[in-house]
């Protein structure tokens, strides 16, 4: 009996194909043109963050450039725990949140209105975007000298003519005066995005709808709700990443007094006034945190838009 030896077989070679140089080449020379805007945006807004960063680790006072030293986490420490950054954390949240409902409330109205077909449709939606397009600190001292005027202002020039009471706006509700510009500026961005997504709807399902005798208000509650559940979304997301960030309102209508200053208005304040550098830097590192953090989920909202129009194509 002869044992007869079987020999092993070779395994297949994964071999890696390697572009040749030309195509290596070729994708470096068509991502050259873009080289200098990355280094360009690396410098103006990556660098200025890094050194942000390191400042807050140091107690650092301007006025005594040489008495500066490391602290840790001690900025943050007292951001966390000073009772008046706490309250202009709340102010910054009710500012945001009130804003922002106002202005997808308002805004779905509008859009609804433009959905339909009218005469002038197009001249009426130029002039309801018009106040997006307003220069933020114009749009301010347009509500602060026109309208919030105690002596000459429009407000209390149409109250003085329906003989009703004239208030001081500003001193008597400076919060609500500051909310309903943010509002009236940010009321056509909402209008857009859920504009936008009315005319993605199914206008077959929505004509079947009706045909099978559902109302107005019946396709509006589960057809038109549901499907502008992710831009509602988008919306408040992205609102709530300007305004939480927003400066000019606060600074131009009360100059943070009357108890309006938000966060962006305590790091000025802390930064120019008091001139804390680190105590400053860590605020506003703590600004830019939670602006990520609500920008993230608002990119995550924007890829699920696409993905959901991609399938639909």
């Amino acid at each position: 009996m002869t044992a007869t030896t079987t020999a092993p077989v070779a395994a297949p070679s994964v071999r890696t194909e390697k572009k040749p140089p030309s195509d290596r080449l070729k994708a470096w020379a068509t991502r050259a043109p873009l080289l200098p805007a990355l280094i360009f945006m690396i410098a103006v807004t990556q660098l200025p963050f890094v050194a942000t960063l390191v400042i807050s680790f140091f107690d650092w006072n301007s006025l005594y450039p040489d008495a500066r030293s490391f602290t840790g986490f001690g900025n943050y420490t007292e951001v966390l725990t000073d009772a008046a950054l706490r309250k202009s954390v709340w102010t910054t949240i009710l500012l945001t949140v009130s804003v922002v409902l106002a202005s997808l409330i308002l805004g779905l109205g509008l859009a609804l209105l433009l959905d339909r077909k009218f005469r002038g449709r197009g001249v009426v939606r130029t002039l309801l975007i018009a106040p997006f397009l307003v220069v933020p600190v114009a749009a301010a001292l347009l509500w602060k000298h026109v309208l919030y005027n105690p002596e000459y202002g429009l407000l209390n020039g149409l109250l003085h003519y329906v003989g009703g009471p004239e208030p001081d706006w500003i001193s008597n509700t400076p919060l609500l005066a500051i909310e309903m510009s943010l509002v009236w500026q940010w009321t056509p961005f909402m209008m857009l995005i859920l504009l936008a997504g009315l005319q993605s709807r199914d206008h077959q399902q929505i004509e079947a709808a009706r045909v099978d005798g559902a109302s107005g208000w019946q396709i509006f509650r589960y057809l038109t709700l549901p499907h502008l559940r992710r831009y509602l979304e988008l919306g408040a997301l992205l609102g709530s990443i300007y305004i939480v960030q927003n400066f000019d309102a606060v600074f131009t209508i009360t100059s943070g007094g009357l108890g309006t200053a938000n966060l962006p208005y305590t790091v000025y304040q802390t930064f120019y006034q008091a001139h804390e550098n680190g105590l400053a830097s860590a605020a506003g590192v703590l600004v830019v945190i939670g602006s990520i953090i609500i920008a993230t989920f608002a990119l995550r909202v924007v890829s699920s838009l696409f993905r959901e129009e991609v399938s639909r194509a």
